[in-house]
C-alpha cells in the first residue's frame, strides 16, 4: 500500500518530467511508470538530479547524440530508453 507520502513524491516525480519537448515527455513518463521504482535509493537522487539537465541535452543523450560527462548518468539513460521500449 503507497502512503500519503509517495503517493504525493510520485506525483511531483511525474510532473518535474513535463518538459518542452513531446519526445522528452514520453521517455521520462514511460520511465517512472515502468523503471522508477525499481532503482537504487542511489539511482533514485541521480534521476532527479538528471531532471535538473537542460532539455536539448537530455534530448541529445537518449538519441546518442552526446555523451553526459556526470558518470552516473549513462547507465540511467540507457534504463530511460529501454523503460519506453515496447515489450
Amino acid at each position: 500500500m503507497l502512503s500519503e507520502d509517495s503517493v504525493q513524491d510520485a506525483e511531483k516525480l511525474r510532473w518535474a518530467c513535463r518538459r518542452g519537448m513531446r519526445e522528452l515527455d514520453f521517455w521520462l513518463r514511460a520511465f517512472v511508470d515502468n523503471g522508477y521504482d525499481e532503482l537504487s535509493d542511489e539511482d533514485k537522487k541521480n534521476f532527479v538530479r538528471l531532471l535538473g539537465c537542460q532539455d536539448q541535452e537530455l534530448f541529445d543523450w537518449l538519441m546518442g547524440k552526446a555523451a553526459p560527462i556526470d558518470p552516473a548518468f549513462p547507465s540511467l539513460i540507457e534504463k530511460i530508453k529501454a523503460a519506453s521500449r515496447p515489450e
